[in-house]
């Protein structure tokens, strides 16, 4: 008896078809840490807000730097999620750091320092009230 196709067998399954992602996921995590972002986004956020905001403050660090300039600079609106405060965008990536497992907040933690110690070696000046406080939010009270 002849072998019947796959294709014969699931001729009545429906084919998913998934969209495209809006942002580009973030390279160079484990298995286990996108899985602990994927369960974060799912319990506390929604879905693809982490990559949102680690694309943003990426963008910000690697753009030209009137982007960089424009984006401390420019009048706020009051709604963070717009995107024209860019300390939202880290306020919430710390936000995730600290409610990720140890190892996966460490893997994303480096990805994060990279992109903070670029972001610090090219602005001119970071406007800080104290040494332990967050530099970033000093960025978007910048004249």
């Amino acid at each position: 008896m002849p072998r019947r196709r796959p294709s014969a067998l699931r001729g009545d399954i429906p084919v998913r078809v998934l969209g495209r992602r809006r942002y580009p996921p973030i390279d160079r995590l484990s298995g286990s840490c996108a899985a602990a972002l994927r369960r974060l986004e799912r319990t506390r956020f929604w879905p693809g807000a982490i990559e949102t905001a680690f694309w943003h403050w990426r963008t910000l660090a690697h753009g030209p730097l009137r982007c960089l300039v424009d984006a401390f600079s420019a009048p706020r609106c009051g709604i963070h999620e717009c995107g024209c405060d860019p300390a939202y965008f880290r306020d919430f990536l710390e936000t995730v750091l600290h409610a990720l497992p140890k190892k996966s907040a460490r893997e994303l933690r480096v990805l994060v320092l990279a992109l903070d110690a670029t972001i610090a070696a090219r602005a001119r000046i970071l406007p800080v009230d104290a040494p332990d406080s967050p530099w970033w939010r000093g960025l978007s009270e910048m004249p």
